[in-house]
């Protein structure tokens, strides 16, 4: 035999011996053994940029099945994104939920998603603050650095 088929033999055997010893220990452990591993990520910091609203819906539907799974998430509207969070803008219906983007989003915000838009967008397109829609609040640069700094946040951008 070869010394690399020797070698070769000798690893596979210690793998299937280590890897089984490791299982038997498992089952005859003492303590109760959780049933999932959790998640690493805490939560989504999601920052929505984009006018198109197939992005959008998909940056929301992402939104919200992670909070179906028990994380957190915090959204942030910027640039043309910025008339998603505006009362009685156009919406575009989505197949096969038939819903908007803007539905989601105040969907998210029912179920306390908090939903800010940048500091830039309202006065930069002679807009007030009582053009938002309900729950969407202006988003204070120190609190979101501070948001998107946290530990097992992960930032997605749209």
């Amino acid at each position: 035999m070869s010394l690399f088929r020797k070698s070769f033999t000798i690893l596979a055997f210690v793998l299937t011996a280590t890897i089984s010893f490791g299982a038997t220990l498992d089952t005859a452990s003492a303590e109760p053994q959780p049933a999932a591993v959790q998640p690493a990520t805490k939560g989504l910091f999601v920052v929505v940029t984009s006018g198109d609203s197939m992005t959008q819906m998909m940056a929301l539907v992402l939104s919200s099945q992670t909070l179906s799974q028990g994380r957190s998430v915090r959204v942030l509207i910027c640039g043309e994104a910025g008339k998603l969070a505006l009362k009685g803008s156009r919406e575009k219906l989505f197949k096969p939920t038939g819903k908007s983007p803007q539905a989601l989003l105040k969907g998210l915000i029912a179920k306390g998603v908090k939903v800010e838009v940048c500091p830039l967008y309202l006065p930069n397109t002679g807009k007030q603050p009582s053009a938002l829609i309900d729950g969407v609040t202006i988003a204070q640069p120190p609190a979101v650095a501070a948001a998107m700094a946290e530990d097992g946040i992960k930032l997605l951008t749209f």
